[in-house]
């Protein structure tokens, strides 16, 4: 019998900088690829669904929603958007490594940007494989630090990228989970899978205010922040990296190109 998974610490954290951010995600725009699947009678899982805005988008399509997080803190972030937008779900703390949940429960499961921070993923896909109906789907959809790619370059944007990088896996996560989202599926169980690609692309100048703008912020006042300053990274070498995002946002040509992978793999 194995022990417990040891838990990675979410690089993020919750500051208003990241909530800022997770907030702009909605149903629509980061699982698209899920919601033709979806109908009435279904129930569904959102596994770390955080600020929710996603989690409530998924309320008036199926027949019930059940919001995890593996903290109160998370949990209350997701009660909150539920209640600002008077929908109902049910609300469950708990580890996707063990989910609380009994086998063949759920009709759908879903994850957003969660893989990425886990300890163990393929067990993590193992336990939604089990709560998840016979026929039942479960969807994913992963980022790739890795091969983020900007215009113009800026030797400090790659010097951001790298602290990320290091900070992440530090933390136990995997920032590159796009590319192996299809890999944990299968060791995971899943014999029947639709793997997907797609991307986030910032360059108008909306888009690149929020996305520029956040990150000008997020290096400065955040987990991330906080994390990079306990590893020697000085508050001068922060400084410089959140002007060279402010540079890029105001860079009428700036362009990012934020690249996901995504399964809907069947039980």
């Amino acid at each position: 019998m194995t022990g417990p998974v040891r838990q990675t610490m979410y690089t993020h954290g919750y500051s208003d900088s990241v909530l800022a951010s997770h907030r702009q995600r909605t149903a629509e725009n980061s699982a698209g690829y899920l919601l033709p699947h979806l109908n009435k009678s279904m129930h569904l899982l959102d596994v770390g669904s955080g600020a929710a805005t996603i989690t409530t988008g998924f309320v008036p399509l199926v027949a019930s929603v059940t919001a995890l997080e593996l903290k109160k803190e998370a949990l209350d972030l997701t009660r909150q958007e539920a209640q600002r937008n008077g929908v109902e779900m049910d609300f469950a703390l708990g580890d996707v490594h063990a989910l609380p949940f009994a086998d063949n429960t759920f009709d759908a499961v879903h994850v957003h940007q969660v893989l990425q921070h886990v300890a163990d993923p393929i067990l993590a896909l193992k336990e939604m494989r089990r709560v998840v109906k016979p026929g039942g789907v479960v969807a994913a959809r992963e980022s790739d630090y890795e091969v983020f790619a900007w215009f113009p370059e800026d030797p400090l944007l790659s010097e951001w990228r790298q602290l990320y990088l290091d900070i992440s896996r530090s933390n136990g996560g995997h920032p590159d989970a796009g590319r192996r989202l299809l890999y944990w599926a299968m060791v995971a169980g899943f014999t029947d899978i639709e793997p997907s690609a797609m991307s986030w692309c910032f360059a108008t100048q909306p888009t690149r205010d929020y996305w520029g703008g956040m990150w000008e912020r997020r290096i400065l006042d955040s987990s991330i922040a906080e994390q990079a300053r306990s590893r020697g990274v000085s508050q001068q070498k922060l400084e410089d990296i959140s002007q060279a995002w402010a540079r890029w946002k105001d860079t009428p040509y700036g362009w990012f190109m934020v690249p996901h992978a995504a399964i809907l793999a069947y039980k």
